[in-house]
């Protein structure tokens, strides 16, 4: 079943290779964004290259072997089919960089966003001015991006405690796609880095890499 899975989502991301992170060697490239306003936008930084080798050999994803670095104002970020967002603090953009980044999202393009402790307060004005007609909405369980590779009938995995509570997954969404996920009271990130960066156990770094796997096949069929 997983196999006749991979092989599926290989066709739709070959069918989807108009959009954005299409280049030309054929492989689909991801970012990390370079936000203004002091927050580490920099954290965590071997989450998302071990996410991509993990992705790579789970679901068969033909991912660039490392991310790169983008602005949020850059014509750049029209490159990169997904882009991850992380950080402790500040988070903020100028007009011109929303601009930009709302129709990268809005012509296919996909925003991860997680919340590494601090960066709440920041972002959620921040993304109330980059869709003022769009509400950040919970997702329920059922949506897809829980099923569509692994399973995960309650959400969000826990990885990290920073509040207390369980983990929530918001998202914008556009004509029924999520074009921004955002990852609140989890840290995905800390989940995927190297086993002796955060000394978590093997079965929660198993459920954050799990998750983001599904994020990845979820932003690139969809």
């Amino acid at each position: 079943m997983r196999t006749q899975l991979r092989l599926f989502i290989c066709v739709l991301v070959v069918l989807s290779a108009w959009e954005p992170g299409a280049a030309q060697s054929g492989q689909i490239r991801v970012a990390r964004l370079k936000y203004g306003g002091g927050g580490d936008w920099y954290a965590n930084p071997t989450s998302v290259p071990r996410l991509i080798a993990e992705a790579r050999a789970r679901a068969g994803l033909d991912l660039a072997s490392q991310p790169d670095i983008v602005e949020p104002g850059s014509p750049r970020l029209f490159e990169y089919a997904v882009v991850f967002v992380t950080g402790h603090g500040r988070i903020a953009f100028d007009e011109a960089e929303r601009r930009n980044l709302r129709r990268y999202l809005l012509s296919g393009g996909f925003l991860h966003v997680d919340d590494n402790y601090g960066l709440d307060e920041y972002f959620r004005p921040e993304v109330r001015r980059l869709f003022p007609d769009k509400p950040l909405v919970e997702l329920p369980y059922s949506h897809p991006i829980y099923h569509c590779f692994y399973d995960f009938p309650r959400g969000l995995p826990k990885i990290h405690e920073h509040h207390g509570g369980p983990p929530h997954g918001y998202a914008i969404i556009h004509q029924g796609r999520v074009v921004l996920f955002y990852s609140f009271n989890t840290d995905l990130n800390d989940g995927w880095e190297a086993p002796e960066v955060h000394k978590d156990p093997p079965e929660v770094r198993e459920q954050a890499i799990r998750m983001g796997v599904n994020i990845l096949v979820y932003a690139l069929t969809h």
